[in-house]
Parts: C-alpha cells; sequence; structure tokens
C-alpha cells in the first residue's frame, strides 16, 4: 500500500465526504509526523520545533472543536510498530470527535482557523486523517 502525505484533502475528498454526512458524529484519526524545525511559509524566522508548532495549532483547535459540541479523544505519541512496516513511522496519533461533519466544516472555514493554520502548515511534514464512525 502506497502512502501519499497532503497537507489539504482533494475537491474530490471533499465531496465524498460531504455526500456521505449523515449528521451523525465523525472521529477524525490523525496520524502525524513533524519537521524537525517548524517552516512558516511566510519565511519568518523561527526556533520551534514541528512538534512546537504543531502544538499552537493542536491547542487552539481543541478548543475550538469543544466550543463547537466535539470532544478531544486521544492523543499519543508512536513508540513503535507492532504489525506491518512503513519507511518512516509518524510522530503522533489523535484522535478527535465532530459533532458532524458540517460542524467540522464549520470549524474549518471559520476566520479563527484560518489564523492558526499557519502553525499546524509550519510544523507538519505529513498527516493522514482518517475519518471513522462508531458502529
Amino acid at each position: 500500500m502506497q502512502c501519499v502525505n497532503a497537507q489539504r484533502p482533494t475537491r474530490e475528498q471533499q465531496h465524498a465526504a460531504m455526500a456521505r454526512d449523515d449528521g451523525n458524529p465523525i472521529y477524525m484519526v490523525n496520524l502525524l509526523k513533524f519537521r524537525e524545525r517548524a517552516v512558516y511559509a511566510d519565511g519568518r524566522e523561527t526556533s520551534l520545533s514541528g512538534r512546537e508548532a504543531f502544538d499552537i495549532y493542536g491547542h487552539a483547535m481543541t478548543r475550538m472543536v469543544l466550543e463547537a459540541g466535539g470532544k478531544f479523544v486521544f492523543s499519543g505519541k508512536v513508540r513503535g510498530m507492532l504489525i506491518g512496516s512503513v519507511d518512516d513511522s509518524w510522530d503522533q496519533v489523535a484522535i478527535m470527535m465532530y459533532p458532524s461533519f458540517k460542524a467540522m466544516t464549520a470549524i474549518t472555514s471559520s476566520p479563527s482557523y484560518a489564523e492558526i493554520h499557519v502553525h499546524r502548515d509550519a510544523g507538519l511534514d505529513g498527516q493522514l486523517l482518517i475519518e471513522t464512525v462508531r458502529s
């Protein structure tokens, strides 16, 4: 299986997610790979590590999710692979619950999100974002 790391969903991925939105809660599983040093698109100088830059984003994002009725479910450092193999392991796994895909879209299209998103991009070297629902 080939893994492609992208910072943003494709238009097709966005349309597919909207089409399957049934108004019920979704759980977003985040597989995160951090840059050694944060790199800001505007070229600003920083001594932040990628993890530190992402943490600025993560704390603010968690507040927005909680305010929208979602919840922070789990975050943990990856310490090894038990089954399977990858060329380069992820650094962290995080799971957030959103009341619905529509609620997540409202958060990620808000001006507040636009302000913090620069820290996410500066800190991440790669990410997989996997939408799940309770079965």
